[in-house]
């Protein structure tokens, strides 16, 4: 897969998950994909939640890493 290719599937993973976030009052943004590592924003109630780690890791890492197996994380940046 090239990085195109990589990168729509990215979005439309973030789609999928969107709807959960949003639900919590957050939304999600992807920004790039560099280097094997997928950086996005989180915004709304998203930025100070004690659970952000755990939907980095579990929900959007996890389902990222089953369907793009050369991603090595996801990294929340503050812009």
């Amino acid at each position: 897969m090239n990085k195109l290719d990589i990168e729509k599937k990215i979005k439309e993973i973030i789609l999928q998950i969107r709807p959960y976030i949003n639900d919590d009052g957050g939304d999600i943004e992807f920004i790039k994909y560099e280097d094997n590592y997928v950086f996005v924003k989180f915004y709304g109630s998203c930025i100070n939640c004690m659970y952000k780690d755990y939907t980095i890791q579990d929900s959007l890492y996890e389902t990222i890493k089953s369907e793009i197996p050369e991603v090595k994380g996801v990294i929340s940046v503050d812009l």
